[in-house]
């Protein structure tokens, strides 16, 4: 009963929309209309600016992680319990009950979530993520290679197998959730960091 509702919560957490809020708040637009149509912090930051994209790729990591801070600091080490914890923040940043299951890729609550799981592979992806995006200039790319990243360090850690599992199931998810991006790069039509195509 006490893993569902760590679940239930990593949900509930993960799925408040800080980038509609943001959008909704400051132009009164819904961001699911504008851009790419996506809630995360690079389509905001294409509307509000890059302040507030940063400030939501900050909101966004926390609430993923905060769950599982809290779990850990309630007690619970059950790496399972905590993993899936962690996944239902990220599902709810994805499929939000709030916007009709329309949310974003899930790219900075993942990153919120791994961090609280291990600094580390957290840390090392997010190199990952600035190394490709800025070698690349595509966002999208960094997102989905740095996560791609993030299961080699927990098996080179040593770290619980729920760990290695969940994160390459979140990997997995960004792929899908990426998938207009990759036909648009494979299109030469993914918008480059800058504007240019």
């Amino acid at each position: 009963m006490t893993s569902l509702i760590w679940v239930l919560a990593g949900y509930l957490f993960g799925s408040v929309p800080a980038g509609y809020l943001a959008v909704k708040l400051v132009l009164g637009e819904d961001i699911r209309k504008l851009g790419s149509g996506n809630i995360g912090a690079t389509n905001v930051s294409r509307f509000l600016g890059k302040k507030w994209g940063v400030a939501v790729a900050v909101f966004d990591m926390a609430k993923g992680g905060i769950v599982v801070l809290a779990a850990r600091l309630l007690g619970m080490q059950d790496p399972w319990i905590l993993a899936f914890a962690g996944f239902a923040g990220v599902c709810g940043h994805n499929f939000p009950v709030w916007l009709g299951f329309r949310g974003g890729k899930g790219v900075a609550t993942s990153f919120g979530v791994i961090f609280f799981w291990n600094p580390v592979p957290a840390l090392a992806g997010g190199i990952a993520w600035y190394l490709v995006m800025r070698f690349t200039k595509y966002v999208s790319v960094g997102s989905m290679v740095s996560l791609m990243t993030v299961p080699v360090w927990f098996l080179f850690l040593r770290q619980p197998q729920a760990y290695f599992w969940v994160s390459s199931a979140l990997a997995a998810l960004a792929v899908v959730r990426h998938r207009g991006n990759i036909a648009n790069l494979l299109g030469g039509r993914e918008e480059r960091i800058g504007g240019e195509e």
